[in-house]
């Protein structure tokens, strides 16, 4: 199957939609089908913990704390037709202000463009966040996707897949850095990996997040997700979709995060 990608605009919010086919349009509407159910028991959870010292995002992950919180796990490869399976290492820390999230992503082939906030980032390499801080509601889900060059694009989407806020939701006071252990957008050579590490403000989610900052023992939906790039195109993820095709907004999929009030030292 040659997948391919394209954008679906919410109202301003664009939300990376690899392809577009019946039965996505089906899940636009809001039914699902039996098979793409999921058991809540078979949910993947990951306990967030607190910082220890000053997070510096510089796309470096050099301090203690990152080098001690655990990894997320392996992700999964859901829709996986050929080539490598390049692998991601991602972890989270955080604080009273800040979701931390890291991702140090092995890639032989690095390669992004887009440098403009709101741009098309899904068409380069990149990762994505998606919450819904409010556990009882996960319909009511935010995303963020961020490329190599560290530019972004968010949205939110209160009634899930297809909805839009009534006023375009911005995460101001986001950081992004980023790091490349190889040469960008050229594919004559073998590169390592890249990173990329970003603060998240609890403030963005303040309207729809029972707690901003939460409290220890509150628990929110979320996933991660990775885009690969033009050479080894890839759809990965934390806790892995059960839609036939690529669709990475998909509420039902995704994981539990704990914040836990025990520092990672």
């Amino acid at each position: 199957m040659n997948l391919t990608r394209s954008s679906y605009a919410l109202g301003g919010d664009i939300c990376f939609l690899p392809v577009i086919t019946f039965s996505l349009l089906i899940a636009l509407s809001g039914a699902v089908s039996a098979e793409e159910q999921r058991s809540p028991a078979s949910l993947p959870e990951y306990t967030i913990l607190r910082a220890s010292n000053p997070v510096v995002i510089d796309g470096k992950l050099d301090e203690s704390d990152w080098q001690a919180a655990k990894s997320v796990g392996e992700f999964k490869f859901a829709w996986y037709v050929s080539g490598k399976k390049e692998q991601t290492v991602a972890k989270m820390l955080w604080d009273d202000e800040y979701l931390y999230v890291s991702y140090r992503c092995e890639d032989a082939h690095i390669s992004a463009t887009r440098t403009e906030r709101g741009s098309s980032v899904w068409l380069d390499e990149c990762v994505e966040v998606v919450t819904a801080p409010n556990a009882d509601d996960s319909e009511n889900y935010f995303n963020i996707e961020m490329n190599v060059n560290g530019a972004f694009l968010e949205g939110h989407h209160p009634e899930g897949l297809g909805s839009k806020s009534k006023e375009r939701w911005h995460c101001e006071g986001i950081k992004i850095a980023t790091s490349v252990e190889g040469t960008l957008n050229e594919d004559s050579d073998v590169d390592s990996h890249w990173v990329l590490e970003a603060a998240i403000p609890f403030s963005a989610f303040a309207h729809v997040a029972k707690h901003a900052p939460p409290e220890p023992g509150d628990v929110w939906r979320l996933n991660l997700n990775r885009c690969g790039g033009t050479t080894n195109e890839q759809y990965s993820q934390w806790s892995p979709s059960t839609t036939k095709e690529p669709q990475f907004h998909f509420p039902q999929a995704f994981g539990r995060v704990h914040y836990s009030a025990k520092p990672v030292q």
